[in-house]
């Protein structure tokens, strides 16, 4: 492993930990995303937050990482957490709320007007912006209160254009009173699918994780590929591309 993978290991790991941590406390209580008390609603926002947003954490974390000096890293990182953390769990409690109205109405008029809402804003210019500009960066100083205010300004930055970018999608599970949690795991593949595309001019199209897509075809390919050319004769006339070995 290259010190680069290592240090990668020092954001990344945490990271899954947590969110491992996280689905299988949801799996678990299947119900907890439709509690009706303040500290039931609270707690399953952090725990939707921590399972389907801190995985899309790692890069903006990665770069807190690796702009800050050794002995300010992990201060700088719990900085930039705490705040994108506060955001999503208050945004998360506005979502359950949210669902829940959507959901007491028990009215297929009223539901299929929220899914095409999520439609909409998924497919509209101004959440091609916000993902854009989830790909953003800042600038960090190194020292002193300034580099502190930095990071803080960069977690509010980056977590409100987050919050733009995913949270049609983060509601669209929660419609749902069975089958919300595999749901849930779909839309977190999805929204990961969608940070690896390249920023577009914002306007309206048909947007989604082409690229984890074809990633996903061209491996599977490559597996079959591989499985034919050992147990099969004349393979080359159905997998005309041939691997190096």
């Amino acid at each position: 492993m290259t010190p680069a993978a290592r240090e990668r290991l020092h954001v990344r790991l945490p990271l899954f930990a947590v969110s491992g941590a996280a689905w299988l406390l949801l799996a678990a209580q299947p119900h907890a995303m439709h509690g009706f008390t303040i500290s039931s609603r609270i707690t399953a926002s952090a725990m939707m937050f921590a399972a389907m947003m801190l995985p899309l954490a790692g890069g903006p974390l990665r770069h807190v990482w690796d702009r800050s000096f050794a002995d300010r890293r992990w201060r700088a990182l719990l900085l930039f957490a705490g705040v994108y953390a506060a955001l999503w769990i208050a945004v998360g409690i506005a979502l359950i709320l949210v669902a829940g109205w959507i959901g007491a109405a028990e009215s297929p008029l009223v539901m299929t007007a929220a899914v095409a809402a999520v439609a909409a804003w998924q497919f509209s210019p101004a959440k091609q912006y916000c993902l854009n500009r989830c790909h953003t960066r800042a600038t960090l100083s190194a020292f002193g209160p300034e580099a502190d205010l930095d990071v803080l300004r960069f977690g509010l930055t980056h977590g409100l254009w987050c919050i733009g970018s995913c949270f049609a999608l983060m509601l669209l599970p929660m419609l749902f009173s069975r089958g919300h949690i595999p749901a849930m795991a779909c839309m977190t593949l999805w929204l990961a699918g969608e940070r690896l595309e390249k920023p577009l001019e914002p306007q309206w199209q048909l947007r989604g994780p082409a690229k984890t897509l074809r990633l996903i075809t061209g491996q599977t390919r490559v597996w079959l590929q591989r499985v034919l050319s050992g147990g099969m004769p004349g393979h080359s006339a159905l997998f005309p591309f041939r691997l190096r070995r």
